[in-house]
């Protein structure tokens, strides 16, 4: 048997293994030649790793072996390759159809009649967009009886029937869960022309970046205003520190999230503005960004209009994103 056949067979009995476990299988081998059978696996997608030196360990890569010859349109695969994206549950990211193709295959669909079903569902969802954004002013209006935001928009549902979180909700759950920077920066290049179009289209000069809740070494609301390098003057906001950290995302009553933002986000800035954009990461009920707005407007920094922008939101009236 070949070392490559040797290396394949090992590691499909155990699941995975380290350059130390196939060293004491193969014996006979250096641990240079290991390494080079290893590099030629990974090259070719037959084996991928996992983890960081000194513990990393190589297992079957599922994508290569999903990869089948599919007859599909070209225009489905293309939809596909741009909307899609799949994290593995442990933490492989898979984008496009290739990503598709293995979530068929983990969750035993047909890779095809589910294609045609997937692109039906983002057609019902993509109803709701104008010019790539979607308009939450409704769900706003319905939520709430005074409104202090002129228009709301979200970039993206943060989860859809079925298929369950979008691509931005993937990118951003995962973004800030795992304080992945790559990530972050990945998803920042993603939506930074939708925030560059609603800044030129509401001749916007000032951005309010929502301040985070929960202490994190990497704050992913910093990251986002620190690498848009928005055109744009960014208003001064403090959240304010109390002794139990109460995150909106913990609330589920629509009462608790709007006393929650009245009493702990402050608009502190006192320079004067024409056109305000509120950004956000996620919105739920939508209370941060009215509050927020409502606290602008008491400020009178503001002549013409107040624009919130999330990256997602949800699509039901009052709801609870708890993950993000």
């Amino acid at each position: 048997m070949a070392t490559s056949e040797a290396i394949i067979e090992y590691i499909k009995k155990n699941g995975q293994a380290s350059g130390k476990d196939l060293s004491i299988y193969l014996p006979n081998l250096t641990t240079r030649a290991i390494r080079k059978q290893l590099k030629n696996l990974l090259e070719k997608g037959i084996l991928r790793k996992i983890g960081q030196p000194p513990k990393v360990y190589y297992l079957i890569n599922e994508v290569e072996n999903t990869k089948q010859i599919i007859e599909i349109d070209t225009t489905i695969k293309e939809i596909i390759d741009e909307r899609y994206l799949y994290i593995s549950p442990t933490g492989d990211i898979v984008s496009g159809w290739d990503g598709f193709v293995l979530w068929c295959s983990r969750t035993k669909q047909d890779v095809v009649k589910t294609a045609h079903e997937y692109l039906k569902t983002l057609e019902k969802y993509d109803k709701f967009k104008k010019e790539g954004l979607i308009d939450g002013m409704n769900k706003m209006r319905n939520t709430f009886k005074d409104v202090f935001l002129d228009d709301v928009f979200y970039i993206d549902f943060y989860s859809i029937e079925r298929f369950g979180k979008t691509k931005l909700g993937q990118m951003l759950l995962y973004a800030k869960q795992s304080q992945n920077t790559s990530l972050i920066r990945q998803l920042i290049s993603e939506i930074k022309p939708q925030i560059l179009h609603v800044i030129d289209l509401f001749n916007i000069d000032g951005v309010l970046f929502v301040p985070p809740t929960v202490k994190r070494e990497i704050q992913f609301m910093k990251e986002l205003e620190q690498f848009l390098q928005l055109p744009v003057r960014t208003l001064e906001v403090t959240k304010i520190k109390t002794e139990i950290i109460v995150p909106q995302k913990t609330l589920s009553k629509l009462e608790d999230r709007v006393e929650n933002a009245k009493k702990t986000i402050i608009v502190n800035d006192t320079k004067s503005y024409k056109n305000i954009l509120i950004i956000d990461d996620a919105v739920g009920s939508g209370s941060t960004l009215n509050e927020t707005a409502k606290q602008i407007r008491k400020r009178n920094i503001v002549e013409g209009k107040i624009i919130g922008l999330s990256i997602t939101g949800s699509f039901n009236g009052f709801d609870v994103i708890s993950e993000v």
